[in-house]
């Protein structure tokens, strides 16, 4: 039995001193973008294109449109900015920088909102990197920033002939298991100074992106960084250097580099709710 009052699992109500706080926060956070030269955009919450984005299709919330077209939810806003950008706007704007406020959506009904930006057609990762950290200050935060490369566990796992899912998954043991001298130090890295013993003694296949890696995280102006070379994420579109932002095992923010269309872009989003829970503690 369902009462009046109830609301489904997952989704989301604000009111009072919380709802206050998240209207500062989004505030707080698209004055940063606006001075940065990033311009707001709102999206559908329809999307024909959902299933290129999220890794799980069972996570899309899913219907037929009036032409029988599958239509999703919109689970995650970054390829549908960059292509209503790039060919529905194309015309009208030639403008690179946006930002959204705005919620998505999951299976069976989980809604969680964010606070996120596109850089189109830009590929410096340390600029979007830093501009996170620039954001972190404006929310006089300090979490950790883990720092990764999507290619090398992908390189590792080729080099290896072993499968991809087992850094998906975080096997970190079944990767000890394999007694490998320089994988095993590969999985202990955290800093620059791991970082750079590493490289040293990788398969020649691995050392141009474990070097991309250790120059981005050079450059980063943030000093609470983790290096993560072996983490493999659950978003599909990220190709190359990307991180996420974490405390008290909340994820805050999610960025890093991609394309889409042979266009290659920058983004992040800040998730709301997890940014609600830190601050309050």
């Amino acid at each position: 039995m369902i009462l009046e009052h109830e609301i489904p699992k997952g989704s989301r109500l604000y009111f009072g001193k919380t709802a206050k706080k998240k209207r500062a926060i989004e505030n707080l956070i698209s004055s940063v973008l606006d001075e940065n030269d990033f311009e707001e955009i709102v999206t559908p919450n329809f999307s024909y294109s959902q299933h290129q984005a999220i890794a799980d299709n069972k996570k899309l919330i899913t219907f037929s449109d009036e032409q029988n077209y599958q239509v999703s939810l919109r689970a995650d806003s970054t390829l549908d900015v960059v292509r209503i950008i790039t060919k529905r706007l194309g015309r009208t704007t030639s403008h690179k920088k946006w930002f959204y406020v705005q919620p998505v959506f999951s299976y069976a009904s989980k809604e969680d909102y964010q606070i996120g930006c596109e850089w189109i057609n830009h590929n410096n990762i340390t600029d979007i990197l830093n501009l996170t950290a620039t954001v972190l200050g404006a929310l006089e935060v300090k979490p950790v920033l883990q720092l990764s490369n999507i290619n090398i566990p992908k390189l590792v796992a080729q080099e290896l002939s072993i499968d991809i899912k087992l850094f998906k998954q975080g096997e970190i043991g079944q990767l000890f298991e394999l007694n490998c001298a320089w994988l095993n130090q590969l999985i202990q890295v955290k800093s620059i100074e791991d970082l750079t013993a590493a490289i040293d003694i990788v398969p020649a296949s691995i050392k141009a992106e474990l070097e991309k890696l250790l120059k981005t995280s050079q450059e980063v102006q943030y000093d609470n960084m983790v290096i993560a070379p072996l983490y493999h994420g659950s978003l599909k579109y990220y190709d190359d250097v990307y991180y996420r932002v974490i405390q008290d095992n909340y994820t805050i923010c999610k960025g890093g580099q991609y394309s889409s269309d042979g266009i290659c872009s920058l983004g992040f989003a800040f998730y709301t709710d997890s940014l609600l829970k830190i601050l309050e503690d």
